[in-house]
Order: C-alpha cells, then structure tokens, then sequence
C-alpha cells in the first residue's frame, strides 16, 4: 500500500534527493565550491578553496540524502537509521530502544507506526555527545502518537554537533507508518518507548534502518 507523502517534500540539487530542512546547510557549502570550481584556473587563491570546499559540498550532499525505503510490515518499525545503543526496562513498564545516529547515516526520521500525531514539544537542553548518558538532557523533540498500540513516544535528540531538530509535522496530522517526520542535523540519537507487553526483537549493537527494520517481535 502507498504511503503518505505528506511529510515527504523535499529540497533537491543536482537530481539527488535531499532531506527537507537541508537547504540553509547546503546552499552557501555548493555555491562556494561552484565559485571557487569556476575561478581556479585564474587564480591560485581560489584553487586552494576549491579542493576543501567540493569536498565538504559532497560531503553534505551525502549527510543530507533523503533516500526512498520500501517500507516493513509489522506493528513497529525503526524511527531511524542507526546503531542499537540500550535497550532499558522502564519504571513505568515501558522499554526504551535507543538509536545512536553517526553522521555517516541518513537523518530524516520516520513514524514508527500509523496514527495521528498528539504533540510535539521542543525541550531546550544541552548537547553532549550522542553516546553518552549525559544526552538524555541535551536539547530534544518530543512526540506522541496515538496508535493502534495506545500512545507511543519518541524523542529526537541533538549532539554535540547537531544542534537543530527539524520537525516537518505538526499536531493532528495523520501518517501512515513510514513516513518521514523530522531531521536532525548530524550525529544524533533517537529514543522510542514501547508499550508494556511488546517484545523487542532487536538487540543492543544491531544496526537499524528507518522504515525497514523491525522492532517488535510478534
């Protein structure tokens, strides 16, 4: 079945797709290198920006990709590509998957399962590493669905080095599982809580794709 596009509209260079929210990033990093291209043969000034500069465009032309995912059945899928970093029991019954995002992994984020978004509320915070346990109060989204399941959280975490969390949806909107709903900028984390009573099926150290890999065990 098609999925929702709602949250899917996206900036473009070049015929790559590319992640909506990239173009504030993007746009100085290509025109720079493009400049710099242009003027090298006349100048030895702008011959010695044009290697750094191309390399740091490609370099974000990979960082922001925005590719399409054929999306898994099953109850709950992973929000983001990444490592399995902890899988912890919570006081409430609940179980925390954490997936740690290096800046070499796709960062758009996508719904774990269909519903309707809840809320979606920024916390200011600081912005320690991804990895480490201090980045449970660094700056954060959170958001709840409300889902086949019951209320599902997840939280989108900055690093040290992403310090903007793009939401691309609001209170009220409708997804389907699957579909894109925010970017954060570079390394990152992301956490998802599932209900009591559903099984984990990944395990710490496992990589995950968004929207392909399967979280819960029937």
């Amino acid at each position: 079945m098609p999925h929702s596009q709602t949250s899917a509209s996206r900036d473009s260079l070049a015929g790559v797709r590319l992640a909506r929210g990239a173009s504030p990033w993007l746009l100085p990093t290509v025109a720079t290198a493009a400049v710099s291209l242009l003027r090298a043969r006349r100048s030895g000034a702008a011959k010695a920006v044009a290697v750094p500069a191309t390399a740091l465009a490609a370099g974000m032309l990979w960082f922001f990709r925005d590719p399409e995912r054929e999306i898994t059945q099953g109850r709950v899928i992973s929000p983001a590509d990444g490592v399995v970093q902890s899988i912890m029991p919570w006081k409430d019954g609940r179980t925390r998957v954490a997936i740690f995002m290096s800046p070499l992994n796709v960062h758009v984020n996508r719904a774990p399962l269909s519903g309707e978004v809840m809320s979606v509320e920024h916390v200011p915070g600081g912005f320690v590493p991804a990895f480490n346990k201090e980045s449970e109060n660094n700056e954060r989204v959170v958001w709840h669905f409300d889902t086949e399941l019951g209320d599902i959280e997840m939280i989108q975490i900055a690093g040290a080095v992403a310090r903007r969390i793009v939401p691309y949806l609001p209170q009220g909107t409708k997804v389907e599982q699957g579909d894109r709903i925010g970017l954060i900028r570079f390394g990152s984390r992301v956490d998802l809580y599932l209900p009591e009573g559903v099984e984990v099926a990944v395990e710490v150290g496992q990589k995950t794709v968004a929207g392909v890999t399967r979280i819960d065990r029937d």
